[in-house]
């Protein structure tokens, strides 16, 4: 009788040290693969397997870190040790209680589980609910409280009239006036440290339109030609010529010279310099 107590109290110890090593098998998930996945995803219950019933609230930064590859040292220094009695012969999962704070207020909890692969590195995660994952998503600040994005500074323009630019008709370098020069060199002296230059011709409306178009770049090439004799980089200017869009004025004049005259704004050209250091 003696030799049977024995017998039993051997099996008895042995399959307690068994089920101390394997921890709760009730919840450990099912089909555990060599490369950390599982056929059957299982989370323990908080109130029968949970010894941190309480939970943690987990800094995002460190959980946002967590990656496949890392190791259970990493794990650990991440997030803690796990939260609930994962065993002691090499357990292949954690699980934690984790608690998030809402935007509007209260506090969502979720169970978060990461399973390990043969060497023991984390491979697979899982939230429970599934929605939980989203606290991972960066949140976007709400627009009263995003920085006011720095608005680009306006450009300086300049307006120069064509009629104190050019000889009638003109748009070469030889039909510059000496007026016209003299505000170029102003200008060219002005300009030299900026970013970018944008050189715009117009005409008028008398005449064709593809004239006063091929007129109106002439001229900007014109202008662009002599800022880069006076030395400002001809890679920061561009040039275009917009014909006679865009006037100025409007004129109903009959007479020629007196419309001409009426006229004479949107014979122009306008120098925009940008971003000035």
């Amino acid at each position: 009788m003696t030799t049977h107590i024995h017998r039993f109290s051997a099996i008895a110890a042995g399959a307690a040290a068994l089920l101390l090593l394997q921890g709760c098998s009730s919840y450990v998930s099912r089909g555990i693969t060599d490369d950390g996945k599982a056929t059957e995803v299982i989370f323990p219950n908080i109130d029968n397997d949970a010894w941190l019933k309480e939970g943690t609230f987990p800094n995002l930064d460190n959980l946002r870190a967590v990656a496949p590859g890392v190791t259970k040292d990493q794990l650990y220094d991440l997030l803690g040790r796990p939260h609930f009695r994962e065993g002691m012969a090499g357990p292949r999962e954690w699980d934690y209680i984790f608690h998030f704070r809402k935007p509007g207020g209260g506090v969502t909890t979720c169970q978060y589980k990461a399973i390990f692969d043969k060497d023991y590195k984390a491979q697979t995660f899982h939230w429970l609910p599934a929605g939980c994952a989203d606290v991972l998503a960066v949140r976007a600040l709400p627009a009263a409280e995003r920085p006011a994005a720095a608005s680009p500074a306006a450009p300086r323009r300049t307006t120069l009239g064509a009629d104190g630019l050019f000889r009638f008709d003109g748009r070469s370098l030889a039909d510059l006036l000496p007026e016209g020069r003299r505000k170029l060199d102003a200008l060219a002296g002005d300009i030299k440290a900026a970013d970018a230059v944008k050189v715009t011709g117009y005409t008028d409306r008398l005449g064709s339109q593809a004239y006063n178009s091929a007129l109106s770049l002439a001229r900007a090439n014109t202008v662009r030609d002599y800022l880069v004799q006076a030395g400002v980089p001809a890679q920061k200017i561009q040039v275009q010529g917009k014909g006679e869009s865009e006037p100025k004025v409007q004129c109903t004049q009959t007479a020629r010279a007196a419309l001409i005259d009426c006229l004479a704004p949107n014979r122009r050209v306008e120098i925009e310099v940008f971003a000035e250091r």
